[in-house]
């Protein structure tokens, strides 16, 4: 059967959710409407209202899917990082791409995190929650070969970081104005600094095993 002309194709639902993702990131969710969200996709609003039938679970999904990404991906990512001669790296890098490639992940994350903390912290036990020993058990395991450093403590170093990676990004654009280089890309300068202190702060030495 033909689709109507105002029935959005299957791939307008992406575009509806980076859409809302990027509003609710911005003006926040109280002052995002759905007619907002479906002017900046260029759609009437009753074709959004076809895949979420209210902006509350439109929010719960874009919330759902960034969350849900992450207890696929860091899995895989942490496996196939074992390999690698610096893991840490390079798994720290692709968070941070991941949340690069679409900034607005990383300042919806922080803002979830300040106005919804309740319902966050559930989301956080429900996705991150079951992939965090596979991150602790590493670093146990390097403090008992001397790797790591005895004083890190492995839960509190995950939580720092990952909160180090998503305000980076958040707040780059803003952060950037105070250092005074023009010669490359600033963001990119802090991604690396945070790489670099991450790095030293756990590696006994500041090197990778």
């Amino acid at each position: 059967m033909a689709r109507s002309a105002e029935q959005p194709a299957p791939e307008m639902r992406d575009r509806i959710l980076s859409e809302a993702t990027r509003l609710f990131a911005t003006r926040g969710f109280e002052s995002t409407t759905i007619q907002a969200v479906a002017e900046a996709v260029g759609i009437r609003a009753p074709s959004v209202i076809h895949h979420f039938p209210s902006k509350a679970a439109l929010r719960e999904q874009v919330v759902e899917d960034l969350m849900s990404h992450w207890k696929n991906e860091i899995p895989r990512l942490l496996t196939a990082a074992r390999s690698g001669e610096d893991r840490l790296s390079s798994a720290l890098e692709a968070l941070v791409q991941f949340l690069m490639a679409d900034p607005y992940r990383a300042r919806l994350a922080l803002r979830e995190l300040l106005d919804r903390p309740g319902e966050t912290r559930g989301l956080i036990e429900q996705h991150l929650l079951p992939w965090m020993p596979l991150v602790t058990d590493y670093i146990r395991l390097g403090q008992q070969t001397g790797v790591v450093r005895e004083d890190v403590d492995p839960e509190s170093y995950v939580v720092e970081v990952i909160i180090m990676a998503i305000s980076t990004v958040a707040l780059g654009e803003v952060l950037d104005t105070v250092q005074s280089r023009d010669d490359e890309d600033r963001l990119s300068a802090m991604i690396r600094e945070l790489v670099r202190m991450a790095r030293d702060s756990l590696f006994v030495g500041g090197e990778p095993a």
